[in-house]
């Protein structure tokens, strides 16, 4: 490492190694990410990278640099070098511990919105980071609880909060609803819904390093979703709504579960790229 440091100074030619390094990799957006792993290295914009890309680098940049385009050439998610993810227009802390939030899930949040007052109660089942719950409370004033089985998910969803200034939000170690009490106008969930001999035919990026306790929808993907809709009935006040994230192709056997087990106003909702993304049903 102190070889290259000594060779490449300037940031354009750090930059120019980190693209020939994640392009080799075969990281697709590998102009990208080399890019993006500078700024968050060096605490720069792309206007001041132009006014001074034949700078030398600070050398303890360049060491930092180096480290993280190398564990990106190894398929470690973007979001997880510079701990931050995107998601509903606020930055969320995340790590190997939770998943990295994705703009599919906002369907599930803008299906939500739809049925939720100020005050209602939403509990939010496998709440990883807490994006979800944490997005709810802060667009849609309601009182929030987030569960995870996962204690480290449930510390990064904490943090999360602390972060955001999110008070009334609170979580609960929890597999599914074994230490859940009282009933909800709204439960939501994004649970595992990967077959288990999927996941190895996945991304490297999300098989490799994402969570395998937040993929794995066992044998058929549909475990939790099962579980989920006979145990939500108890959950669930008279009227509220149960909301939940499903794979493109489980729509109609998610549909058939609901429907089985007394759920009504069953809806099926399509994201941005037109796929079935969000299952949306109501309990009487």
């Amino acid at each position: 490492m102190s070889e290259k440091i000594e060779v490449l100074t300037s940031l354009k030619s750090w930059k120019e190694y980190g693209e020939i390094t994640l392009r080799m990799a075969g990281i697709p957006d590998y102009k990208v990410d080399a890019w993006l792993l500078m700024e968050y290295v060096c605490n720069i914009n792309k206007s001041y990278y132009y006014l001074h890309m034949d700078r030398p680098m600070d050398k303890s940049d360049a060491i930092e640099y180096q480290k993280l385009i190398d564990r990106r050439s190894r398929h470690v998610p973007l979001q997880y070098l510079t701990r931050e993810a995107w998601f509903y227009d606020q930055p969320f802390l995340v790590n190997e511990a939770v998943l990295i939030p994705r703009q599919d899930t906002e369907t599930l949040v803008e299906e939500s919105l739809k049925y939720l007052k100020p005050h209602n109660s939403v509990l939010d089942l496998c709440t990883g980071s807490g994006c979800v719950i944490l997005t709810l409370i802060r667009h849609a004033s309601v009182i929030g609880t987030g569960s995870d089985v996962s204690e480290e998910a449930l510390t990064v969803a904490m943090e999360n909060a602390n972060r955001q200034k999110v008070n009334n939000c609170a979580f609960i170690l929890s597999d599914l609803f074994d230490k859940i009490n009282g009933t909800y106008d709204m439960i939501t969930a994004n649970p595992p819904y990967i077959p288990t001999k999927d996941i190895k035919g996945l991304m490297r990026e999300v098989s490799e390093h994402e969570p395998i306790l937040a993929l794995d929808g066992h044998e058929d993907g549909l475990y939790f979703y099962r579980k989920i809709a006979d145990e939500a009935r108890g959950y669930l006040k008279s009227g509220g709504r149960l909301v939940m994230e499903i794979g493109y192709d489980q729509a109609d056997l998610v549909k058939d579960i609901l429907f089985q087990n007394g759920y009504r106003d069953i809806k099926i909702i399509r994201d941005l790229a037109g796929l079935p993304r969000v299952m949306s049903a109501r309990w009487s």
